[in-house]
């Protein structure tokens, strides 16, 4: 007899949180980010709310290029005053939420699904979105040789980053309205689903162990930089081409314990994406600085501009498309129907956008009442 939702959704919440975590020497989650020297504190410079430090946590992708950008060009350092700046850099969304949950960070940029399983997960306790950051920059690579069409996916293996992750959901969401049938733990089926480490994953598809991937850039541009092809750009499936890719979530303790300092990692967030908006060229190099000082590694042109073009970068978290990601979800067979009423709180930010001129953003009936 098949699992219930229920049991799929605990063997798939622990899988996730099983996976392999960075060693931090300060809190044993991540690796430690580095700020650029731009990240100085002003002479005679405050501590905000008090504090001697706001632990920010991102991934070292340019779907998080807010973080990215904001601690390269010292956009938070500014704002938070005497108050440091402490940034950590996760592969995960699991690893990075059990970081927030263990107060080890404090704010965080994250993908929608991981954000949804831990505000499910706590009965929503642990975490709150407070802002949008980015849509787009996810794709469908192949291996033209072996998938000239989308009907030629069947049969074929292709990777995702994760079990249960943003990804890994969006494309068993696909892969059913294709009408194929896949296990959604096993990933066997149809087609067969190999959840692969994005940092592996081009290693993969070059060796022909996998025939594709779905995944958020810069991965899908390394794909392609190894002969592969874009199938399809995961945003023409939905509505305006916007879907969440990242969200910046906090730890509800914070929020209510250091609101101030909650506002100002916001106010630096939306400045930072205005000045992306406005430097697109200024703000890829200073990105891609900070993945170098992050990873020791930097991204080749030929990966970096392609991957930067499919990336929007936003205060608004597209709420409304979270609440499609975790219908998806729960379709694949990976979660339970979720209340996620109250899931975000936008008050600060749009407390942040009215100050800078700029229209309000919609929680799309999933914010705090």
């Amino acid at each position: 007899m098949p699992a219930n939702r229920s049991t799929l959704l605990r063997r798939g919440i622990a899988a996730l949180t099983a996976l392999p975590l960075l060693t931090l020497a300060a809190c044993g989650y991540g690796s430690e980010a580095k700020n650029d020297d731009t990240a100085k504190v002003a002479a005679g410079a405050k501590k905000t709310d008090g504090l001697d430090s706001v632990k920010i946590g991102y991934f070292g992708n340019l779907t998080h290029a807010t973080a990215l950008v904001g601690v390269q060009k010292g956009f938070f350092q500014k704002e938070l005053g005497a108050t440091a700046v402490k940034p950590a850099i996760f592969n995960a969304g699991p690893s990075e939420i059990e970081a927030l949950n263990s107060g080890s960070i404090d704010i965080g940029w994250i993908g929608p699904s991981p954000a949804i399983n831990g505000y499910t997960k706590s009965d929503g306790k642990s975490l709150k979105i407070i802002s949008g950051s980015a849509s787009g920059g996810v794709k469908l690579v192949v291996n033209p040789e072996k998938i000239k069409s989308l009907k030629d996916v069947k049969g074929k293996k292709i990777a995702t980053p994760q079990l249960g992750n943003t990804q890994d959901v969006a494309f068993l969401n696909w892969a059913a309205e294709q009408g194929y049938k896949v296990d959604p733990q096993s990933g066997k089926g149809d087609v067969t689903v190999v959840r692969s480490d994005n940092k592996v994953t081009p290693d993969a598809f070059k060796a022909g162990s996998i025939d594709g991937a779905w995944v958020p850039e810069p991965t899908a541009s390394k794909l392609v930089a190894e002969g592969g092809k874009v199938l399809l750009d995961e945003s023409t499936l939905w509505p305006d081409k916007k879907f969440v890719i990242t969200n910046i979530v906090v730890r509800q303790a914070f929020l209510k314990e250091h609101p101030k300092a909650v506002e100002a990692v916001l106010k630096a967030a939306v400045e930072t994406n205005k000045w992306i908006n406005a430097n697109p060229d200024r703000a890829k190099a200073a990105a891609n600085k900070q993945l170098a000082t992050d990873s020791g590694k930097a991204l080749p042109a030929n990966v970096l501009d392609p991957a930067w073009s499919s990336i929007t970068f936003t205060d608004d978290p597209l709420a409304a498309t979270l609440n499609t990601e975790a219908a998806h979800a729960v379709k694949a067979g990976l979660l339970d129907k979720p209340n996620l009423k109250g899931i975000y709180d936008l008050t600060l930010l749009n407390k942040v956008l009215k100050a800078g001129g700029a229209s309000p953003v919609d929680a799309a009936g999933l914010g705090t009442s």
